[in-house]
């Protein structure tokens, strides 16, 4: 709901600017703009926040049902709560990857918050592995029952695939980062081409 009303300020910002004042869309000497710049910064960071938020709890939602699905997990309270276990582990592996970062990447300058950022990533991927693997193997049995035509899992099963989503995410934001920062070649060959033309 708040999105259309930060459109309408901006919306109505820039037409009095432009019709009252002669001014250009988003001029620095329009105030009405800090407040839309204040609500493109919410619209992106709450909207981003929502849908990260959204996926995670379906993805835990949905793990739990299937874990309940399952009469060898029902047995077990600690099987049954899996998901929720690996999710609130993870809270507490992304604080102590903050405390990690502070002495192994400090910030003192601006370039120094793009290798934060990577070391952010490398640190909690390399904390929370062995965090799955230990709750997978505690809380999981040996082997169980997933539904017909999946009756013997074993628990490895689970902490390799959250593994693999772990690791992929690490990939990701490397190559992510190859294409998209100017500290490597893809962007600077853009920049130079829009000096040439």
């Amino acid at each position: 709901g708040g999105g259309i009303y930060t459109k309408a300020a901006d919306v109505g910002a820039d037409l009095s600017g432009k019709n009252d004042y002669g001014l250009d869309e988003d001029d620095y000497r329009n105030p009405a703009c800090i407040a839309d710049n204040v609500g493109d910064n919410v619209g992106d960071i709450a909207g981003m926040g929502a849908d990260l938020f959204g996926s995670f709890a379906e993805s835990t939602c949905a793990a739990l049902v299937l874990a309940s699905s399952s009469t060898d997990l029902e047995k077990h309270w600690c099987s049954l709560m899996y998901p929720v276990l690996i999710s609130s582990t993870g809270i507490v592996v992304g604080l102590l990857t903050l405390f990690f970062q502070g002495c192994i990447y400090p910030v003192k300058d601006m370039p120094d918050v793009e290798k934060a950022l990577k070391g952010i990533l490398v640190i909690s991927t390399i904390l929370m592995t062995p965090v799955v693997i230990m709750l997978s193997k505690y809380c999981l049995p040996e082997t169980f029952s997933m539904g017909f035509g999946y009756e013997e899992v074993q628990w490895w099963y689970c902490a390799v695939s959250i593994g693999m989503g772990l690791w992929s995410g690490l990939i990701i934001g490397y190559v992510t980062e190859y294409y998209t920062s100017h500290s490597y070649a893809p962007v600077r060959e853009i920049s130079e081409t829009q000096k040439q033309s």
